[in-house]
């Protein structure tokens, strides 16, 4: 069965000097806000969604900055957005532990290591990043289960078993 496509969002600071992050419930991992585009669904009405379930804040998009194509079945398309919070409050949900804008400069240390490469590769450049999803692979996914065998098996406890 292959993976729905994915949205990524990227929510600076009004000073441009922190990024908003979601600590997942289901893994003690940071991560940018995001989720699974829906069928039927654009991956910019996705990404609205699942801001808002994530965090409580409404989001308005100023640009795509990446779209990144799967290699694998592990992954799926993903598209990546710069967004601004146009409205509502900080707002815990189901999906996460912890909301908050982390320094640019100091990122917290179990940032998802594909989400830090995403979001310093889209903001070192203007133009839309098109390439594939090398960051997600069946290597990959073993050096991270090796340094963290608890968060690759919570997850796919979440994802694969329990419904």
């Amino acid at each position: 069965m292959a993976l729905l496509p994915a949205t990524i969002g990227i929510i600076l600071s009004p000073d441009q000097t922190e990024v908003l992050l979601v600590k997942r419930d289901d893994i003690p991992v940071w991560v940018l806000p995001g989720g699974g585009v829906e069928v039927g669904e654009q991956p910019e009405e996705a990404l609205v969604r699942e801001i808002q379930e994530e965090t409580g804040f409404q989001v308005e998009i100023q640009r795509k900055c990446a779209e990144y194509s799967p290699l694998n079945r592990l992954c799926a398309l993903t598209s990546i957005f710069i967004c601004n919070i146009v409205s509502g409050e900080n707002c815990l949900s189901s999906e996460t532990r912890g909301i908050a804008f982390h320094s640019l400069l100091n990122l917290p240390s179990t940032l998802f290591p594909p989400h830090e490469r995403w979001l310093h590769e889209a903001l070192s450049t203007e133009t839309l990043i098109q390439r594939p999803l090398i960051e997600v692979s069946y290597g990959a996914l073993w050096k991270y289960f090796i340094r963290h065998p608890h968060h690759v098996l919570r997850f796919a406890w979440t994802r694969f078993v329990k419904f």
